[in-house]
């Protein structure tokens, strides 16, 4: 009977236990990191391999080569653009584990695993930083996504030529690299609908594959603006805590010491009531 009353104890402790640590867990800032991640692993993975489908691409339907040297051509501006994403990846990871620590040390139901704790001055400027941190990303990452959707708008762009070339007969519709910047005034890089070399393109899997890559990038990027939204939103909510946090902190303080002077007023007293009486 006592065993079984002793087991009934430690089931009952033990999920008490697991309770208390799954309030600990801060959702909104664990949801905003699973967010920012799926999202920064779409753009990142998609973008790549988009770019290096781009550089199959202008290589085999269009002629381009590198141009041997220093010189800034289209290859060299993709080459740059697959060390950003290589950065871009290992930045934000760190940044959204970050985030998730900084979600665990303000949530208030740590205060109810671990005790009262202190709110320093250290502690409200890293939550003012990581606000200010989180909007310039925000900032940034809208930048990124009206980036990306520029080479959608490119790939759009052939994609419509391509179904025009199917749907009208003997349409010449011509794809010149020029009017997007991507080849410079006096090179002419210029595609044909009648040319066998188009139609191979718009058959060939690499394009529809590489434009739908870029849109996935553009999605991971949106999602990434709103994961730096939902951030915005937690970490504001947090900072209010903690500026709450410190006005109790306070108002504990000048409490207990007022209640330790009219102690120490009562405790003189008495001795000296004591002594008269003696």
């Amino acid at each position: 009977m006592e065993e079984n009353m002793e087991e009934g104890q430690t089931q009952k402790g033990c999920f008490e236990c697991c309770i208390k640590c799954l309030g600990g867990i801060p959702y909104a800032s664990l949801i905003a990191t699973i967010l920012l991640y799926a999202g920064v692993a779409l753009f990142c993975g998609c973008g790549h391999e988009a770019l290096s489908g781009t550089v199959n691409i202008l290589q085999t339907y269009f002629e381009m080569a590198r141009t041997a040297g220093d010189t800034l051509d289209v290859f060299t501006m993709i080459d740059i653009f697959k060390y950003a994403i290589y950065g871009i990846a290992a930045a934000f990871f760190v940044y959204g584990i970050l985030l998730m620590v900084e979600g665990f040390f303000t949530t208030g139901a740590i205060k109810d695993l671990y005790g009262d704790f202190k709110i320093t001055n250290c502690g409200r400027c890293v939550s003012a930083w990581f606000i200010m941190l989180t909007y310039l990303f925000m900032l940034a990452w809208l930048g990124v996504t009206a980036f990306t959707a520029l080479p959608v708008y490119m790939y759009f762009n052939l994609w419509t030529i391509c179904r025009n070339a199917t749907l009208v007969d003997e349409a010449n519709f011509c794809l010149d690299l020029r009017q997007f910047g991507v080849v410079t005034i006096g090179e002419e890089k210029k595609l044909c609908t009648m040319s066998e070399t188009f139609l191979r393109m718009c058959e060939s899997t690499e394009l529809n594959m590489t434009f739908h890559l870029f849109i996935v990038a553009l999605a991971g990027a949106g999602a990434a603006v709103i994961a730096m939204v939902h951030y915005l939103m937690v970490l504001s909510a947090n900072w209010a805590y903690v500026k709450d946090a410190c006005r109790m902190q306070k108002y504990e303080d000048i409490k207990s010491k007022e209640e330790q002077e009219l102690h120490d007023i009562h405790s003189t007293r008495s001795k000296e009531r004591l002594n008269a009486y003696t």
